[in-house]
């Protein structure tokens, strides 16, 4: 009995044993997963950790910055009222400023006379212009960004003629400021067709070719399209490209220079388009319009000037001794000399180089709007203007240059019409 019961006993014990050291097996090898596990996750945690700090800190470096350069921004521009300071006006005015050099692709020079000139100043706004007619509608506005009166084209598909016989010489250059307003449903898109051409009768023409003869450019976002024409001859000719097309929404400065058969256009500083057997000659232009057919957007256009054929530079200004000078460009009440100036300027300089013992005193004159005291100021600091571009730009001795402003004195023409008011603002440059 008692060896049972001992025998007994003995297998518990063993049963225990086995059984303990099978649990002991299992919780270390549990422990161990755990341990790893949490060791794992706590690795991934620290990686996470860093790089989440990473992400915040690059997330916030960004924003200071942004934060910076707006408050930087906005503190130097405004005053606590939230007005613009000086500096801020001088800063966005330096920002704004063109860059001369960058009309270095420029070879046309305006002529020395004013044909025709056009800025809507005589028209109120909200008005239709009085010279103008049209099959639609359109009124004048001011713009926010771009100083004067504008002709707001806002009809679809009509026209818009000037009322007047132009009688334009075989050589001439027409110029337009031109802002390509989009409308809501095509916000990239906006164009406008010139014509000039030879008509008679009737001034409003809505044939799509009017006149017995002419030519049309197209001003449009994806380029420039031009095509001539005559009913003496059966086919058109015509030329297109991509090359510097409009901007939406920004002022744009369009140069189109005639010399008999060849037709050229100028944009942002290069020439776009040179066409030399694109248009007739049989063709007198009398007739101006701008035309939507076919067009996108509502446009608006102002400071519509055609000037005659370029001026003879070095006879007028080493046999005549005086050169008067349209091609030199300024915005209304300001110094800064605009980028479509590179051609005048460039002539005068290569005068000026091939002939180092001339010396020129440069005079700029204004025409009558403002008081007489501001436009002498103007006169003068324009001149001055232009000096410093000869001397900087084109490297012409400052000893040999001279400047004189003379405001609204010695108009060479009456300070009655906006096309008048064109002649008497000008730069002249006198041989001493």
């Amino acid at each position: 009995m008692k060896t049972r019961t001992f025998i007994f006993m003995l297998f518990c014990l063993f049963s225990f044993t086995i059984q303990a050291q099978i649990d002991i097996k299992g919780k270390i090898r549990d422990k161990a997963l755990d341990r790893l596990d949490q060791k794992t996750d706590e690795g991934i945690d620290k990686a996470l950790d860093k790089t989440e700090e990473g992400v915040t800190d690059a997330v916030k470096e960004t924003n200071n910055e942004n934060k910076k350069e707006e408050t930087t921004e906005e503190d130097s521009n405004q005053n606590e009222e939230g007005e613009a300071t000086q500096e801020g006006k001088e800063s966005s005015k330096k920002q704004e400023e063109p860059k001369l050099q960058s009309y270095t692709k420029y070879d046309f020079v305006p002529g020395d006379k004013v044909l025709l000139f056009e800025d809507f100043s005589q028209d109120a706004i909200g008005d239709f212009p009085a010279l103008w007619t049209t099959n639609g509608s359109g009124e004048i506005r001011t713009l926010n960004n771009y100083p004067g009166n504008w002709l707001w084209m806002n009809s679809d598909g009509n026209v818009y003629t000037l009322m007047k016989d132009l009688t334009l010489p075989d050589n001439f250059i027409i110029e337009f400021d031109m802002v390509a307003a989009p409308k809501d449903d095509d916000p990239n898109n906006s164009s406008v067709e010139l014509t000039l051409y030879q008509g008679e009768g009737e001034f409003l023409d809505n044939a799509l070719y009017p006149g017995t003869g002419g030519f049309h450019v197209n001003v449009m976002v994806r380029g420039w399209w031009v095509k001539g024409y005559s009913y003496n001859f059966d086919q058109m000719p015509e030329g297109e490209t991509e090359i510097a097309p409009i901007d939406v929404n920004k002022l744009n400065h369009v140069i189109i220079w005639v010399q008999k058969r060849r037709l050229r256009i100028y944009h942002k500083g290069q020439k776009v388009l040179d066409l030399p057997t694109v248009l007739y000659t049989d063709v007198k232009y009398n007739r101006l319009r701008f035309s939507l057919w076919g067009q996108y957007g509502l446009p608006y256009i102002t400071n519509l000037r055609i000037t005659s054929a370029a001026p003879d530079t070095r006879s007028k200004l080493l046999t005549e001794g005086k050169l008067v000078s349209y091609g030199i460009y300024f915005d209304v009440n300001k110094d800064v000399v605009k980028p479509e100036s590179y051609g005048a300027l460039n002539d005068i300089a290569k005068v000026l180089n091939e002939n180092p013992a001339v010396k020129v005193k440069i005079v700029g004159f204004t025409d009558s709007d403002g008081d007489d005291a501001s436009n002498l100021d103007l006169s003068k600091r324009r001149a001055a203007a232009v000096k410093n571009e000869l001397t900087k730009t084109f490297k012409i001795d400052a000893s040999r240059l001279e400047t004189d402003g003379k405001g609204e004195g010695n108009p060479i023409a009456p300070n009655d019409t906006p096309a008048n008011k064109a002649q008497n603002r000008r730069v002249e440059f006198i041989k001493l």
